[in-house]
């Protein structure tokens, strides 16, 4: 099987953003994402809107920026969007937006699915599985101008795979329990067939051979139904890193998107250079996964292949520093710096947590909270 991979220009950015709807009252998830893009369509030429999307549960509407060369030009056209979707929510009244990697205390029983074929077959598939499936993250696209660096980027990108998930992780909450872990969505996507960590592939071959195999033997379709955590998209010409949890402000997208930039610019130098990228054992890789799945930001992560152990935090900064001159080639020097503040301030389930503990374990008032870190961002909220 030969799967093409579209022409895209080096280190441009997209970002992906899945936003919950809530009812303003209870908190609760709110099923009315399929009249939010009605009205959304029939206010675009056309008769639908080119960026603003469904997903698999009616409570979500996914922006898509379009293709930039600067990370802040991606997040101003996400937060244009936003901005179309509140103008909606607010005149119906009723409802709020919120962005985290999971519902505090929603259950998925009472959740609709979108009426599309390739949900209903996901669904049918997954059965339990899928239809617990309320979690949302923000996707991140970085331009490969050459499609045989897309596998080696993309080993190399999973030895960062804890630093964006523990900075990112947003979900310590699932049906009104406290999971102890600081991204529950992490560990609850990869139950589905096609999702969680990728396979080691030396090349594109074996990639085509491999989405081949799954064709041939009924479990995909096409090469979109790969959910890997990072994953090639050979029809945007990009890498494309899925790990991370929903994030409740642009800011922390802005810094999350920066940081996935410049790692990719980064590994794309020194592959022009002639250099190697730290690949480490898939069995790292995954312990990496479910120490930053289980202790966030306090995760003792594993940094090279002799198996050397650091605190994630702390190596995210060194690699602040190490990332600076190429993210004042990239245009995001401000961006990235943000990736501090996210480490002073906490992560959004560090805040989650205060918050629910400052209520007496009232998760309705995370909820409120959630609402008021996206209408203003975290300084505000607090």
């Amino acid at each position: 099987m030969e799967i093409e991979f579209a022409r895209s220009p080096r280190s441009t950015v997209g970002l992906e953003w899945e936003v919950a709807i809530v009812d303003r009252a209870t908190g609760e998830l709110a099923s009315v994402g399929d009249r939010v893009l009605e009205t959304l369509d029939a206010r675009s030429a056309g008769g639908r809107h080119p960026w603003i999307t469904s997903e698999l549960l009616t409570n979500t509407v996914e922006l898509v920026s379009d293709v930039h060369r600067t990370v802040a030009g991606a997040v101003a056209d996400l937060e244009g969007q936003l901005a179309e979707v509140r103008a909606v929510i607010d005149e119906l009244g009723e409802y709020e937006l919120i962005c985290s990697g999971s519902h505090p205390f929603s259950q998925w029983y009472d959740q609709h699915l979108t009426d599309k074929p390739r949900y209903h077959k996901l669904i049918d598939r997954t059965r339990w599985w899928g239809r617990n499936m309320m979690i949302w993250g923000v996707h991140v696209h970085v331009g490969i101008e050459d499609r045989d660096k897309a596998l080696p980027i993309l080993d190399g990108l999973l030895a960062y795979l804890p630093h964006l998930q523990a900075l990112s992780a947003s979900s310590p909450f699932w049906a009104g329990v406290d999971t102890g872990y600081a991204s529950n969505r992490a560990l609850m996507f990869q139950q589905l067939p096609t999702a969680g960590l990728p396979y080691p592939l030396p090349d594109w071959a074996a990639y085509e051979r491999f989405v081949g195999d799954l064709v041939r033997t009924g479990v995909i379709e096409d090469h979109t139904e790969v959910r890997w955590d990072i994953r090639p998209s050979p029809r945007w010409g990009t890498v494309e890193v899925r790990v991370c949890d929903g994030l409740s402000t642009a800011a922390e997208i802005a810094a999350i998107g920066a940081l996935v930039q410049c790692l990719v610019e980064w590994m794309s130098t020194r592959l022009d250079e002639g250099g190697t990228l730290t690949v480490l054992q898939p069995w790292y890789v995954r312990e990496n996964k479910w120490r930053a799945a289980r202790y966030g930001m306090d995760a003792e992560i594993i940094t090279d292949v002799a198996g050397t152990e650091r605190l994630v935090s702390d190596d995210l900064r060194d690699l602040i520093t190490t990332l600076v001159p190429v993210a004042d080639r990239l245009g995001c020097a401000a961006e990235l710096q943000q990736v501090r503040t996210m480490l002073d301030g906490g992560a959004s389930y560090q805040r989650q947590l205060r918050v629910a503990e400052a209520a007496g374990g009232d998760l309705t008032a995370v909820v409120a909270h959630l609402a008021r870190e996206l209408r203003a961002g975290v300084a505000a909220s607090q």
